[in-house]
């Protein structure tokens, strides 16, 4: 029985106990603005129990806030301190006056502040309302195309902006192709104050659920049970995904790479406005050369496909699918629909990355934030903020900067030859850090001398600086000077990046006679990358070197010649980007099936970022699978006795490889179905595989199980899976010498996250070994050098060690939970190695596992229980079959 005044979760079927505990956790983290890490392994329903807690939250929020308006647009006696409350929060900020003011004074501010409050409500309230709810009725009414033809024509304005217009082209110009690539003249912000004219929305469904997961595929599947969930009907949906995935022009998503589908993208966007005749001398009109523009692109047309976005839940497949219909652009009309939106599903980097955020139209202040499948949050944040630059890219960037500045110094202004010259200077000096010189027209693929032979060097910030001799350079400023990025739905300005990159594509069109390919034959994949500016790599390295120097380091790769040698930059403090986001939130979820461990984590992420203790709430659940349906065994020894320990020394011993041939062996004798075995790792796999070949292992197990294994290329896993899956159903069926497929795959690769063995596909997992990473590699070294450093020691040992321990677990963690799925599913999971007996190491499992973990120190006693749960679970499901039949 519910107590009075607790929160009401719709859901579309009885919910578990645990669900039920997640949703009172969830509504009172976002109800208090609370940063939340929320535990619940994969086949509890996390999904749906997160979309049925935060928008019943939301729900209530946007009806308490309506109950506020009335009672103040009524006058009621509550008024004053409704209005004293509210108006805390913006005069709370304000600093005491130095004299106390009379108390007449005071009161009389305080009541003309309510009054204007009151009347602002009066005014903003009801009109928002109003707005609100007869614009989605009439969405939903499927009225939204007679809505969009009665637009008046100054609503072409809000597309307009929002495609990045550029400015009309002065009169005799547009004869002259190459008039558009001269760069307008630049000033830094502290040299002008001139205000940038961006369309903005009304706000009228704050505040904002935005949703993030890793993929769009894990995105798809989010989508997909909220059009499950009672709210399918009632909620304003918006999917974000990037141009490489969302675009519906063939001719744009042929070009294959992100980067060159986003630079025709603009620059189809920027042809579309420059075809407009101009007025010459003689009052003739004339029209410069056709170029060419996007179809998809039209203000009714977005309007229109924003409008159908907004009245009904879709996933990207599915508006894909609308937009080719209505051939309108459908990566600019869910730009156009987020701020009318209550729910925002989009992808990490998104929302993680300050200039993406910002160029995406996505507004964090006062907005719920929910981070799905946030088990490595940390090592996204510092993969999305680092930046590399080839040799290579940094030769043609200074090829391409010198040229336009040759071939335009007539009519550049001084100030634009200025900042050209400071950014070939710093240009010049990364590639003399590498070992070459640099000259205009040089060829990227030639080899330049280095002065040293292949080596790895690890500089700090600073240093790097001095030794590029660019210490003396406003980074700051030579990075707002190479992109210009608008607060709002745009990505980078008509600026001096801008300019660059659409000289080197003039320089490249057929009739220039540059860099054309050989007569009737496709560009190869090596040349596509080549044919792309460097200019956007370039200045993401800009920008990563402004970061605070104690917060990253810079990895210089030399090899040999400056063409192949690199230079990294390594974020280590990944908290500094994450802090803006924790504190324009209201409340930001962090949740996912396995966040174990969490102590560190908390750390490293949040106590670094500022935020307090008294703010962070945790809640873990168990799994809804009853305790008889899970087996983790930690075997510390094989059939013949041999200990397992997977160390560098002896993991390659003939001995050791010989001994996991055997466990399993003994393994697929008696399990059904499918059979998973993970490696620590790609070499590991290729080695152990080759003995067993040689000693007959493979031939004993292919006897049994049809062998898989993880392929090498991305786009061929979901082939391998399908035949594994049909091996598996086609053999339970048959019921001839085999007994289903064993898949050989590594922790980390393709199929350790994200692809699930339910049921028959995956009735016992394999951990072969602990994945430690490679601890030699000089960016985790510096990494755990950052941490010892910077985070305090515990439980005796440095942050450093427990960045490998963690490290190593959650990728264990991730790898195991393939397993389980639903309520119904059974499987064994068997650790091979003695180390994951250690009390520390067992503390790192998610508790539903640890709490049903046994170890055994010698092979036949759990040998003998695997049996007994596999042999128990055919039972049982033969018996249902016999009385289903």
């Amino acid at each position: 029985m519910e107590e009075a005044g607790a929160p009401h979760f719709p859901f579309p079927y009885q919910p578990y106990p645990i669900q039920e505990q997640f949703m009172q956790a969830l509504y009172g983290a976002l109800e208090h603005g609370k940063v939340g890490i929320f535990e619940s392994p994969t086949g509890t329903g996390k999904s749906l129990s997160l979309i049925c807690g935060a928008l019943s939250w939301l729900r209530d929020h946007e009806e308490k806030r309506r109950q506020e308006a009335d009672r103040l647009l009524q006058g009621d006696g509550g008024t004053s301190l409704s209005i004293s409350s509210s108006l805390s929060t913006t005069t709370s900020s304000t600093p005491p006056s130095s004299s106390a003011e009379p108390d007449w004074i005071t009161d009389f501010v305080q009541k003309k502040a309510e009054r204007d409050f009151v009347s602002k409500l009066k005014v903003d309230e009801e009109l928002r309302r109003k707005k609100r709810e007869e614009h989605l009725e009439m969405i939903r009414n499927n009225s939204q195309l007679k809505y969009a033809l009665k637009r008046k024509s100054c609503e072409d304005d809000e597309a307009v902006k929002l495609l990045q217009l550029s400015k009309d082209p002065q009169e005799g110009e547009l004869n002259n192709p190459e008039e558009e690539l001269i760069v307008a003249e630049y000033e830094s912000d502290d040299e002008s104050k001139t205000k940038n004219n961006v369309f903005q929305f009304d706000n009228i469904m704050t505040p904002l659920s935005q949703l993030d997961s890793r993929t769009h595929s894990q995105l798809a599947q989010f989508v997909h049970e909220v059009q499950k969930s009672p709210f399918s009907q009632d909620i304003s949906l918006v999917p974000l995904g990037s141009r490489q995935n969302m675009c519906v022009n063939e001719e744009v998503r042929r070009l294959g790479s992100v980067q060159r589908i986003n630079d025709r993208c603009m620059e189809m966007q920027k042809n579309k406005h420059d075809q407009r005749p101009k007025e010459v001398e003689g009052g003739k009109r004339k029209r410069g050369a056709p170029k060419a523009v996007c179809p998809y692109v039209g203000a009714q047309g977005l309007q229109t496909l924003r409008d159908t976005v907004l009245g009904a839940v879709r996933d990207i497949e599915q508006l894909l699918s609308l937009a080719r219909e209505t051939r309108s652009c459908p990566y600019y009309a869910t730009r156009l629909a987020i701020p009318p939106a209550q729910l925002v599903v989009l992808p990490y980097q998104t929302v993680l990355h300050e200039g993406t955020r910002r160029a995406s139209g996505v507004q964090l202040k006062g907005q719920v934030l929910i981070i799905d499948e946030a088990h490595n949050l940390s090592d996204v944040l510092s993969c999305i903020h680092s930046s590399e630059l080839t040799g290579a890219q940094l030769c043609r960037a200074h090829s391409q900067l010198a040229q336009y500045s040759e071939r335009y110094r007539s009519r550049l202004k001084a100030k634009n030859l200025m900042y050209i010259k400071q950014i070939l200077f710093v240009v010049e000096g990364l590639v003399r850090v590498l070992g070459g010189k640099c000259k205009v027209g040089q060829n990227p693929h030639m080899t330049f001398p280095s002065l040293c032979l292949p080596v790895t060097e690890l500089l700090t910030i600073n240093n790097f600086l001095f030794k590029a001799q660019i210490d003396n350079i406003n980074l700051f400023k030579v990075t707002t000077t190479t992109t210009r990025s608008q607060p709002q739905h745009t990505a980078i300005g008509t600026e001096i990046g801008e300019g660059i990159d659409g000289f080197y594509g003039y320089c490249q069109q057929p009739d220039t006679g540059k860099h054309t390919h050989t007569l009737g034959m496709s560009p190869s994949a090596e040349e596509r990358e080549l044919a792309a500016s460097p200019m956007m790599q370039v200045e993401g390295f800009f920008m990563a070197l402004t970061n605070a120097n104690t917060d990253g380091r810079v990895v210089l790769h030399t090899q040999g010649n400056v063409a192949v040698s690199s230079m990294k930059f390594l974020l280590l403090n990944p908290a500094v980007h994450f802090s803006q986001v924790l504190k324009d939130c209201r409340a930001v979820i962090i949740a996912g099936g396995t966040m174990q461990p969490v102590s560190d984590f908390k750390q490293e992420l949040l106590f670094s970022a500022g935020v307090g203790a008294e703010r962070i709430i945790e809640f873990s659940c168990g799994h809804v699978i009853p305790p008889e349906n899970i087996l983790p065994i930690v075997l510390c020894s094989g059939p013949s006795g041999q200990e397992l320990e997977f160390t560098f020394q002896n993991r390659d011993t003939p001995h050791m490889m010989e001994e996991t041939g055997r466990v399993l062996s003994n393994l697929c004798n008696v399990v059904p179905g499918g059979v998973v075995c993970f490696f620590p790792s790609y070499d590991y796999s290729r080695r152990i595989l080759e003995n067993w070949d040689a000693s007959g292992v493979l031939a004993r197990l292919s006897s049994k199980k049809k062998i898989f294994q993880e392929p090498k290329k991305a786009n061929q896993v979901e082939k391998v899976l399908n035949e594994f899956s049909r091996t598996i159903q086609r053999c339970a069926v048959d019921a001839g010498t085999l007994s289903g497929a064993l898949l050989f795959s590594v922790v980390g690769g393709k199929m350790s996250e994200g692809i699930n063995f339910s049921d028959d596909l995956g009735r016992c997992i394999v951990m072969v070994g602990m994945p430690y990473p490679n601890i030699k590699s000089p960016e985790l070294k510096e990494k755990m050098a950052y941490l010892d450093k910077n985070l305090p020691h515990s439980g005796g040992r440095s942050p450093g060690q427990a960045l490998i321990e963690n490290l190593c677990m959650k990728a264990v963690n991730q790898s195991i939970g393939r397993a389980i799925r639903h309520r119904e599913d059974y499987a064994c999971i068997v650790l091979c190695d003695r180390r994951y007996s250690r009390p520390a190491t067992l503390a790192k499992l998610p508790d539903w596992i640890r709490a049903h973990t046994h170890t055994h120190t010698s092979f036949g006693p759990a040998f003998a229980s695997l049996r007994r749960v596999i042999h128990t679970h055919l039972r049982r499901n033969s018996s249902s079959y016999e009385r289903k039949g």
